[in-house]
């Protein structure tokens, strides 16, 4: 395992313990970012479409580039953990997170990487919406799980489980954008349908949504045809696709994030436009909120409902 280094605005100076190669929580930063910390979920109700994957290396990318970001897996099985070298911290469990027994901060582990830091997952996520249904105002508990990181970092990443549940309705509650890996299958498209037509329903014009198509295999002339007609009706998809290739998959072997372990690869150069497009759209989405769009952006949402309806 290669050595671990301090949180990125801390104290650089390492412990005999993380001198020694052993992971240890990450001390606390400076409070340099006291503004709103930006969350970008990572999620789709189908799993297998490669959320994670996305997750980490979206998350090492933003970090890469000057942003103090946080990646919390909130995925019971910890691929986004095992991808970063990370284990579980004791007392983690979702219980005494919602009971405020113990804060996402005290939780936070150094990745190895500059800027970018951890919070594992914990196999008692599996729970996480039945704690959060016995919770009082239970939609808005993550979000002020969430508050407290503010203090700490710029961006978080959500590393999201399949499946639809009160977490998920809540981490698009809490979210800023939504980023959802589809891969080329009809029920795929069925998903992004009822997403756009949800998000419609409760007017929520400020979340950026962005999908983009994951574990494509454009020999396929299914995945051809699919990627045509989704693009067609729905032109918000990006245009950054991610390929079916096995140095992708790979990553899962190296345990790290693909522009760190093969900076140069045509892997990493995808991932690397694929975040450089998600943070032009981001901005576009930014500006028009902040301009007073609205209505414009209820009226794009309700637009895109109402052709996944008809189509």
């Amino acid at each position: 395992m290669r050595p671990r280094s301090a949180r990125c605005c801390a104290n650089q100076a390492q412990s005999p313990e993380s001198a020694a190669g052993r992971r240890r929580p990450a001390p606390t930063r400076r409070l340099a970012y006291a503004h709103a910390v930006r969350i970008l979920a990572v999620t789709n109700i189908k799993g297998g479409v490669g959320k994670t994957t996305t997750a980490v290396n979206l998350a090492y990318l933003c970090a890469a580039g000057g942003a103090a970001t946080l990646l919390w897996d909130l995925d019971p099985q910890g691929a986004a953990t095992y991808a970063l070298q990370g284990e579980a911290q004791e007392h983690a469990s979702v219980k005494r997170l919602l009971a405020g027994k113990v804060e996402l901060p005290e939780l936070i582990l150094a990745s190895g990487y500059p800027r970018l830091d951890l919070l594992p997952a914990d196999f008692s996520y599996r729970n996480f919406a039945v704690h959060l249904a016995a919770r009082n105002h239970p939609a808005g508990r993550l979000l002020k799980m969430i508050r407290p990181l503010s203090e700490i970092y710029g961006t978080l990443f959500l590393d999201c489980p399949a499946g639809i549940s009160l977490l998920s309705e809540s981490v698009l509650r809490a979210a800023d954008v939504i980023i959802v890996p589809l891969i080329p299958t009809p029920l795929s498209l069925r998903m992004l349908e009822q997403l756009y037509a949800f998000i419609a329903r409760e007017g929520w014009t400020d979340l950026a949504l962005l999908p983009f198509f994951s574990l494509v295999d454009r020999r396929r002339s299914l995945h051809v045809e699919l990627i045509a007609r989704a693009r067609a009706q729905f032109p918000q998809i990006l245009a950054t696709e991610v390929p079916y290739w096995s140095e992708i998959e790979r990553m899962s072997v190296r345990r790290a994030p693909l522009p760190a372990s093969a900076p140069s690869s045509a892997a990493a150069l995808i991932y690397a436009r694929l975040w450089t497009e998600i943070r032009g759209a981001e901005r576009r989405a930014r500006a028009q909120c902040s301009g007073g769009a609205a209505t414009a952006s209820a009226g794009a949402l309700a637009a895109a409902a109402g052709n996944s309806s008809t189509a």
